[in-house]
């Protein structure tokens, strides 16, 4: 079992009981996910952004126009962090103070690099088209060369990592175990609704398994 060395960087200060530091668990939370939160400063101020991303071993990509601020301020900067976070039921306790959400987060610190080679580049817009969909980027047409020169893509190396867990029900006084009221968990999940073919397809052309498959049809 590999597990991420705690440091001031990654080391879960506030509710340490539900702190993950294996590398295993850490990346199965980022693989449910396609959207991270990207934190970064630009002008001296501190903002976050929702970004696609993919991941293959220690690396997360992230790609955006070559003008785009956050990936020129990432690679000034030269680190980064990302975090995911998957909502999974609100926790209804009998007080307000001890109410909370059940969750998986996963908080990735590492340095930044641009992916120029063609190849490499290449792998990594796949890997991003892919951990939304697997197996999509085989069926589409071939990004065209201003497309992909227009392409910015860049490499979160990732150096250590953290996560914490929350999975249980209500956690209330003792002496509120007895009030008249209702307490427990609202499971949320996400879940696929049926695909809905663009209207400018030709009728005969079928969804494809892959995205059938997708959405457990």
């Amino acid at each position: 079992m590999k597990q991420y060395t705690q440091t001031p960087l990654n080391k879960v200060t506030r509710g340490s009981n539900r702190a993950v530091y294996d590398k295993d668990q850490i990346n199965s939370i980022l693989d449910a996910g396609f959207i991270g939160f990207v934190a970064y400063n630009y002008a001296g101020a501190p903002i976050s952004i929702p970004m696609a991303y993919g991941r293959i071993d220690d690396t997360i990509y992230l790609h955006g126009s070559k003008k785009n601020r956050m990936l020129l301020a990432l690679l000034e900067q030269k680190t980064a962090s990302m975090t995911v976070m998957h909502l999974d039921g609100l926790v209804l306790a009998r007080s307000g103070f001890h109410h909370s959400v059940n969750y998986r987060s996963a908080t990735v610190f590492g340095t930044v690099t641009a992916i120029e080679a063609s190849k490499p580049k290449e792998t990594a817009l796949k890997c991003i088209v892919d951990h939304m969909i697997p197996n999509r980027w085989d069926l589409l047409r071939p990004m065209n060369a201003k497309e992909f020169n227009a392409t910015l893509v860049v490499a979160l190396h990732i150096t250590t990592a953290s996560a914490k867990v929350r999975a249980e029900g209500a956690i209330d006084e003792k002496k509120d175990m007895e009030l008249p009221i209702w307490a427990g968990v609202v499971p949320i999940k996400q879940v696929t609704a049926p695909p809905i073919s663009d209207s400018h397809l030709d009728p005969e052309l079928h969804i494809p398994e892959h995205v059938l498959k997708y959405c457990g049809l």
